[in-house]
């Protein structure tokens, strides 16, 4: 077993070259052995935290080539901020000692398509539930709509509102924990947000707060 991570930069380059592995079809499955589950068996270190989103197809460990033990994972509808999400996160943060949190969003969100069909009038109403979920994206469709002088949600790319969604996303997460707004200001912890390309299985980097190259 290879040296845990020590810093928010060793962290990021980890789950980065595992995502680039994961893209070239040459895995190296670390971490996944008997002797490695027994070791992790009384105590777990991860190095980072995943926030993201529920979707089946983002396997967190993966689609960064990464095993147990290393990656404390918060997975919920479009990545959407609640109370049990801070929570979480916070405890990976001042309990586990997590040196990086990453918030991964992806393209062709169905929650983010979800928020935007639910402003056409022939929409049928969403559950309550659901419909508390997909209304923290409403702010980012207004955002695309304006930045693309336009009021028709017909001419609106989901993927940019995926995108501005994320910022939103990283921002409350700043703004609700000072634990976590503290931890980045130190610079025990960076925060990233990326998307991950369905298809090509590339995570893309768009939000970097924090010393991670």
């Amino acid at each position: 077993m290879s040296e845990s991570p020590r810093t928010p930069r060793d962290a990021w380059a980890l789950l980065r070259d595992g995502n680039v592995r994961f893209v070239d079809g040459t895995p190296a499955h670390p971490n996944q052995d008997m002797d490695h589950r027994d070791s992790v068996a009384e105590e777990q270190t991860p190095y980072a935290a995943l926030f993201g989103c529920s979707d089946s197809r983002l396997g967190a460990e993966i689609i960064f080539d990464v095993g147990l033990g290393d990656l404390f994972v918060v997975r919920n509808v479009g990545q959407t901020i609640s109370q049990s999400v801070v929570g979480s996160l916070e405890y990976a943060v001042a309990t586990l000692k997590v040196h990086l949190i990453l918030v991964l969003a992806h393209d062709k969100c169905g929650a983010v398509r979800a928020a935007v069909d639910s402003r056409r009038a022939e929409t049928a109403p969403l559950p309550v539930n659901i419909k508390a979920l997909t209304d923290t994206i409403q702010p980012a469709i207004d955002r695309v709509l304006l930045n693309n002088a336009t009021a028709d949600v017909d001419d609106i790319n989901i993927d940019d509102v995926g995108e501005e969604h994320l910022r939103d996303t990283i921002a409350e997460l700043l703004g609700t924990s000072e634990l976590i707004a503290e931890a980045v200001a130190v610079g025990d912890v960076a925060i990233v947000g990326a998307t991950y390309n369905l298809r090509e299985g590339h995570v893309i980097p768009s939000v970097v707060i924090g010393d991670i190259e």
